[in-house]
């Protein structure tokens, strides 16, 4: 917690009276009960929503109960009468942080990669080496922004973007620099897995969570028309590379991970049945597919 780190330093870094000023608090907090399980005496305080809490297990399950990232808000108001010594401190590692960031994106070779149409061109070639129809959308295409996939030369292989959209949460995630050598299986993990996922994100999938092994990866086909959306039905099991093999990609792939019960909103290629296009998709998925196949007409 950020007030426990500030125990321990010296006085010299802000003074006998923010010395003081902490230690008042810590009497304030061991005044305190959990806010959590509101049993015990209080012994942290979350930086973010300052709930109280009294132990490890409380401070995550308060993370998980309220989604709170447990992260302090570096840019929030503080009145001139409030501002302290402490205030103070915290403005400063503010400003170093950005500096280090700021430091950090200068030398990052892949931030600062071209944009210019000799190296979209060496994209798409190592793209068709590996079976891959790769499209780039023009400038100002949204996805043309989020994109930051990239080939690593001396690993010879691609760092995907991605997104991963989960229908039956309504929740959408965008991964960056996802190895090709990555299974769709590990990169699930950090979702769905029931042990090695986040808190905050195994809340909001826990209808995933509950089944991990009953879900399909899906990836719509692009260049259909539009009454003829069709989904491929990806293996889990197999690399990212493997699964994008012959098969055409805007800017990054978009998989759809939904419940195998759920599989049947979703048309998938080479399972069609006799009367698949008589159903509508729902809403949700069909708003989505026009989106995007507008963005695949415009690219053409």
């Amino acid at each position: 917690m950020e007030e426990l780190e500030m125990l321990e330093l010296p006085n010299a870094a802000f003074g006998e009276a923010g010395v003081a000023a902490i230690i008042g608090r810590k009497r304030k907090i061991s005044l305190q009960s959990c806010g959590t399980c509101g049993s015990e005496e209080a012994k942290y305080r979350c930086p973010r929503c300052m709930k109280y809490s009294c132990s490890l297990s409380c401070v995550k399950k308060h993370k998980t109960d309220l989604k709170c990232t447990g992260i302090r808000d570096k840019a929030a108001f503080v009145d001139k009468t409030e501002f302290n010594d402490i205030n103070l401190l915290s403005d400063y590692r503010f400003l170093e942080d950005a500096a280090r960031s700021a430091d950090c994106a200068a030398r990052d070779i892949c931030i600062q990669r071209p944009t210019t149409n000799k190296f979209l061109h060496f994209l798409k070639k190592q793209a068709r080496k590996r079976n891959i129809d790769l499209h780039i959308l023009p400038i100002g295409f949204r996805k043309r922004k989020e994109n930051s996939t990239f080939f690593h030369t001396r690993q010879q292989k691609f760092y995907w973007s991605l997104k991963l959209v989960f229908p039956q949460s309504h929740a959408e995630y965008f991964e960056k620099r996802v190895p090709d050598d990555q299974t769709l299986h590990q990169l699930l993990k950090t979702y769905i897995d029931p042990q090695e996922s986040d808190p905050v994100i195994r809340q909001r999938l826990q209808v995933y969570v509950r089944d991990p092994s009953g879900v399909a990866v899906l990836m719509k086909v692009e260049k259909r028309k539009h009454d003829s959306v069709r989904y491929y039905e990806l293996d889990s099991g197999k690399s990212l590379l493997e699964n994008l093999k012959n098969k055409t990609i805007i800017e990054y792939p978009t998989l759809h991970v939904t419940l195998k019960e759920f599989k049947k909103d979703f048309v998938v290629l080479g399972q069609e049945t006799s009367d698949s296009n008589e159903q509508s998709l729902p809403s949700t998925v069909a708003s989505r597919s026009e989106e995007e196949e507008g963005e695949i007409r415009d690219s053409s």
